[in-house]
């Protein structure tokens, strides 16, 4: 005969586990929410029906109602969007003190990527107030403004995307980005190294970007202001992100700016297609994380283009600094525990690209052309390998895998 046993969502975990075992030989069905008229009571509203069918011989129904539990489910590729994403795992964690200790200290881990990114943007707007104190405008134009507007954008899809999951810490990298950014940008559209026109243009956007981002995130936004900011930076994201990657290889392929006025077709039409009801349920998240995505993919570039630059010029490799790619290891890597707590797959991409890339590759690059000792490479190296297996075995241990293996399984497959 079978039996079903339905823990309650805050149950102790040896219960939660009780009740899995039982219920190991169950089959789920799971109804639609039955629709009810105006004169029931509203909470019957949200109930969902689980009819358990036992798969041994002797076949007997047993039909529950109960209220609507939120769902496990694992942050993956685009589906990214959950603004609780604590709740996410590959087994119920049941919230227990170390899990509660391990969230607490990645978020730290995350706030904590703030001194390393501060670090890495002060230099850079330090030599440019010296050079406009003195009156030197001219080595401005040595800072790329169009390099600056996409690095201003993507830090602004990135901080709508966290400002979405709530993800306090994250977020306030990224404004320290936007901020950080906007104020070089500042400095050179006073060179006039930078058009008037989209210095304008650039200065209403982050302005309102970081006014929606913020209320929404305390929930005082309107639906339909934050949709039209959604579909905005996903139209723009999409549209610089193909031209950025051509340019890179000009002039060694045609200069043109046909892929970034294809992408932008492109976008206006999935987004257009996306909000009028015209897409399946994937292609609404499809297009839902393309936003988030395309701003990954343009920090991920980075390094793409710094390697080719490594590639073409390598003598320019002894103008790098090496304390500033050190910085932007850190920075990147401090963020990629909870990342991989929250199998946050499109975050853990990209911090992890760049640390390893960006940061650690041009180490390696710097080391290979002996810019620097021998004792700095290894010291990063042992760092690095050390901090990236520290958070694969507390994060197993959190999530009750036997295996580090298993934590980056759920992060790219899902549970």
């Amino acid at each position: 005969m079978a039996r079903s046993c339905v823990s309650p969502p805050y149950a102790p975990l040896h219960l939660q586990r009780q009740s899995q075992h039982q219920n190991r030989n169950l089959v789920q069905f799971k109804f639609p929410t039955l629709a009810f008229s105006s004169s029931f009571p509203r909470p019957h509203q949200n109930l969902i029906f689980l009819l358990n069918v036992s798969s041994s011989a002797s076949t007997q129904y047993q039909l529950f109602a109960f209220p609507r539990r939120r769902p496990n489910f694992v942050i993956n590729a685009l589906d990214s969007n959950d603004p609780h994403p604590h709740h996410q795992g590959s087994v119920n964690v049941g919230r227990n003190e170390s899990y509660e200790q391990w969230e607490s200290l990645t978020a730290k881990f995350s706030g904590a990527a703030n001194i390393p990114f501060l670090l890495l943007q002060m230099p850079q707007i330090i030599l440019n107030a010296r050079n406009l104190g003195s009156g030197n405008k001219t080595a401005l134009l040595a800072v790329p403004w169009l390099g600056m507007l996409t690095s201003l954008l993507g830090n602004l899809s990135l901080l709508s995307y966290f400002a979405k999951k709530k993800e306090k810490e994250a977020m306030v990298v990224q404004t320290l980005g936007v901020v950080s950014t906007y104020v070089v940008i500042v400095q050179l559209a006073l060179a006039e190294a930078m058009p008037l026109s989209y210095f304008l243009a650039t200065s209403v956007v982050v302005v309102s970007g970081l006014v929606l981002n913020f209320l929404n995130y305390f929930g005082l936004l309107n639906a339909g202001i934050w949709r039209f900011w959604e579909d905005f930076i996903t139209v723009g994201g999409l549209s610089v992100l193909p031209q950025i990657m051509w340019s890179t290889f000009v002039p060694y392929i045609p200069n043109s700016i046909l892929p970034g006025a294809t992408a932008f077709l492109i976008a206006v039409v999935a987004v257009t297609m996306s909000r009028s009801g015209k897409l399946s349920e994937k292609g609404v998240k499809f297009v839902g994380g393309i936003s988030g995505w395309t701003a990954t993919l343009l920090f991920m570039w980075m390094p793409v283009s710094q390697m080719w630059t490594n590639f073409l010029n390598p003598e320019n490799m002894k103008g790098l600094s090496a304390f500033s790619m050190l910085l932007a290891m850190l920075g990147n890597g401090l963020m990629l525990p909870r990342a991989l707590l929250i199998r946050d797959f499109m975050w853990f991409t990209g911090s992890a690209w760049a640390t390893f890339f960006y940061g650690y590759g041009n180490i390696a690059c710097l080391y290979f052309l002996n810019v620097i000792s021998k004792e700095f490479f290894l010291a990063a190296t042992v760092g690095l390998i050390s901090w990236i297996g520290l958070a694969f075995w507390r994060d197993s241990v959190v999530h009750g895998h036997s295996s580090p293996l298993a934590s980056l399984r759920d992060l790219v497959f899902g549970s």
